[in-house]
């Protein structure tokens, strides 16, 4: 197991939900994130995933797209990234870090030097929203040889059919979106969102979260029996933004998301 499932398994027996943040990798600048990281992790944010700058991300929403723009115009790189990553892991930070990026990305570094680079950086997991389970191939034949970051699966509202297929070797926790669109949508979740999130949980032999549009531990009340934990992207991007990357600030939300998810 690594980082990920790790802290799955571990919250699963203490019967705890997860907490996921999503930040934009680079803002405010590097030294920023690394103390916005060690924050998360002494607020006890269950795992952390990083956005990788990218010109066209095409699952975000504009809070993300603009961060994303943003962290490239202030001269954020993935070789930047990587670096801070090897930096933070040899400081002692243990929280599990999820790249959330584009394919493009990946095959322009190249798939078998990005995963040699992840694992010695200590990256845990990949999330590539534009990269379909059919063409999942060559990363994750790479990702097994290296054995260490593992590819966590996304579904959608739209995935029917295919949900099985998706989840049959899936690893760390499954990404269920909740809307269809993009990122951000402060709640518009899709209108079957219990029957879609039901029947994902139904198949699923890994953790169930759900992402897209959450602010609140009471956004995923209706949804609080199915689901293993929650993932706030775009609005904790705001409240970032909002409040000049205050580590308190965000500190501050994590507890309280996390406190407010056990007493739903």
């Amino acid at each position: 197991m690594n980082r990920i499932e790790e802290k799955m398994a571990a919250l699963q027996a203490k019967q705890e939900k997860a907490f996921i943040t999503y930040m934009t990798a680079g803002l405010p600048d590097m030294e920023g994130i690394k103390a916005l990281i060690r924050a998360q992790e002494e607020a006890g944010t269950d795992v952390l995933e990083l956005g990788i700058p990218f010109s066209d991300p095409v699952a975000d929403g504009p809070v993300i797209q603009q961060a994303s723009y943003k962290a490239i115009c202030q001269g954020a790189t993935l070789k930047k990234i990587f670096q801070m990553m090897e930096e933070i892991r040899k400081e002692g930070v243990n929280i599990p870090i999820v790249f959330m990026m584009y394919s493009n990305t990946i095959f322009h570094y190249g798939v078998k030097g990005f995963v040699k680079k992840c694992k010695e950086a200590g990256v845990d997991g990949l999330i590539v929203p534009d990269l379909p389970f059919e063409e999942q191939k060559e990363l994750q034949e790479s990702l097994d040889k290296e054995e260490g970051a593992i590819l966590i699966q996304l579904v959608s509202p739209v995935s029917g059919r295919r949900i099985p297929l998706i989840l049959e070797n899936a690893r760390g926790f499954v990404y269920c979106v909740s809307s269809m669109g993009v990122t951000g949508q402060e709640g518009n979740f899709h209108k079957e969102i219990i029957t879609y999130l039901e029947s994902v949980k139904a198949l699923s032999k890994i953790p169930v979260m759900m992402g897209f549009g959450i602010r609140t531990p009471e956004d995923i009340a209706p949804m609080k029996h199915i689901i293993d934990g929650a993932i706030v992207g775009s609005h904790f991007i705001r409240l970032l933004d909002q409040n000049n990357y205050d580590t308190k600030v965000a500190a501050d939300y994590c507890k309280g998301f996390k406190a407010g998810m056990e007493n739903l």
